[in-house]
């Protein structure tokens, strides 16, 4: 009986020490995916010119705080944009909400994407922010 209580105890203090509660809630993440994309601004000059002039094309933002958020509404993750405008984050399978954080200098925020990780990489995601300029 005195061992089959020790291993009892064994049993829960390893449960405890892994942060697992033994029930269904328990969620063990080991596969993630890459989910990346491009955040850039425009206009960036006043008068749109047919052909385009390719020294007016958006620019890339840099440092944009870009917050993910599980279905349920909880943050799960942040990435920042890098010099060049991408960014990317390693997500589990699910769904998530990437919201765009307002960016000082820039008129507009862009607006928040929805997107699905299943079983590969999310690539593509293209944040557009408004530079204000017309």
């Amino acid at each position: 009986m005195r061992h089959g209580l020790l291993g009892t105890l064994a049993f829960v203090v390893t449960l405890a020490a892994c942060g697992g509660t033994g029930t269904a809630d328990t969620t063990t993440t080991a596969i993630g995916f890459p989910v990346s994309g491009y955040a850039h601004a425009g206009p960036v000059c006043p008068v749109e010119q047919s052909p385009p002039d390719p020294a007016c094309a958006d620019r890339p933002v840099s440092d944009a705080l870009i917050v993910v958020q599980d279905r349920l509404g909880r943050r799960v993750a942040e990435v920042r944009t890098t010099a060049g405008g991408t960014f990317s984050v390693v997500l589990p399978p699910g769904e998530y909400t990437l919201i765009p954080q307002p960016v000082e200098g820039l008129l507009g925020t862009a607006a928040a994407q929805d997107v699905v990780v299943e079983t590969g990489p999310v690539e593509g995601i293209d944040f557009s922010y408004d530079t204000g300029i017309r």
